[in-house]
């Protein structure tokens, strides 16, 4: 079975639906969570995939603010290098812009939460796991960082009005999302509930902003789900590739 090693920088963002998805698929998820002082390995031998998730912590903290940050980024730059089938969402997306070579900064048009809309750009439709997806599929939103620098040689993937680094691929199986597929009603609501000034970025109340996101998750499941299979799909190559015998 297809090891997938699942980085949880902190308990509000663990996999919850995508990692079901994920499971169905055929992956064995190796999970650590970072919040209970779960170790990260030092590098990636017998990994053959990668998914680092969000969290609270600010892409911009060095190390003496959230050093349980330091490992996830040598990993995604490990990952990077191998060119590693790899799934980095949200604050995860943010350290693999750093580690690639791009940036982040505080969202200059403020935070964006709640449920929304991202497009896809013409490269897209070029790519094995974006070129299924329809034009503009429901996404669920919650940073308050922006990647405003993509990667070295980063391909972008999907975009929107307010913050244009929404999807991007680096090589041909890395890839960062800055939106959310994971989330369930649950920590949607948690979501809500500890992040104040997020909610008053929408223009809405905690109720209103968890109320919508609710409504698009079948919505996000039905588009997303396929997506998670097609992420499996990758992982599973390189599980193979890993264990065919030189000139096998």
């Amino acid at each position: 079975m297809a090891r997938l090693l699942v980085v949880v920088p902190s308990d509000t963002d663990p996999p919850t639906r995508l990692g079901e998805w994920l499971a169905d698929a055929g992956l064995e998820l190796d999970e650590r969570r970072l919040s209970r002082a779960e170790p990260l390995p030092g590098d990636l031998t017998g990994v053959d995939g990668l998914l680092v998730l969000g969290g609270p912590q600010s892409s911009l903290d060095d190390a003496e603010v959230s050093p349980e940050l330091v490992g996830v980024r040598h990993l995604l730059a490990q990952a990077l290098a191998a060119d590693l089938p790899t799934l980095a969402i949200c604050l995860g997306a943010q350290l693999l812009a750093q580690v690639g070579g791009g940036s982040t900064r505080a969202g200059v048009d403020g935070p964006e939460v709640g449920a929304t809309l991202v497009a896809k750009r013409d490269a897209a439709d070029a790519d094995p796991l974006f070129g299924p997806l329809p034009l503009s599929p429901d996404v669920l939103q919650w940073h308050h960082d922006e990647i405003d620098r993509l990667p070295t040689g980063a391909t972008l993937l999907a975009s929107n009005p307010a913050y244009p680094h929404q999807a991007y691929r680096v090589g041909q199986h890395v890839y960062g999302l800055q939106f959310h597929v994971e989330p369930d009603e649950a920590v949607l609501r948690q979501w809500a509930g500890s992040d104040p000034v997020g909610v008053a970025a929408s223009g809405t109340d905690a109720e209103t902003v968890c109320a919508r996101a609710v409504a698009v998750l079948p919505d996000v499941a039905e588009v997303w789900a396929p997506f998670a299979g097609r992420f499996a799909a990758l992982v599973e190559a390189h599980a193979r590739a890993r264990h065919t015998p030189a000139g096998g």
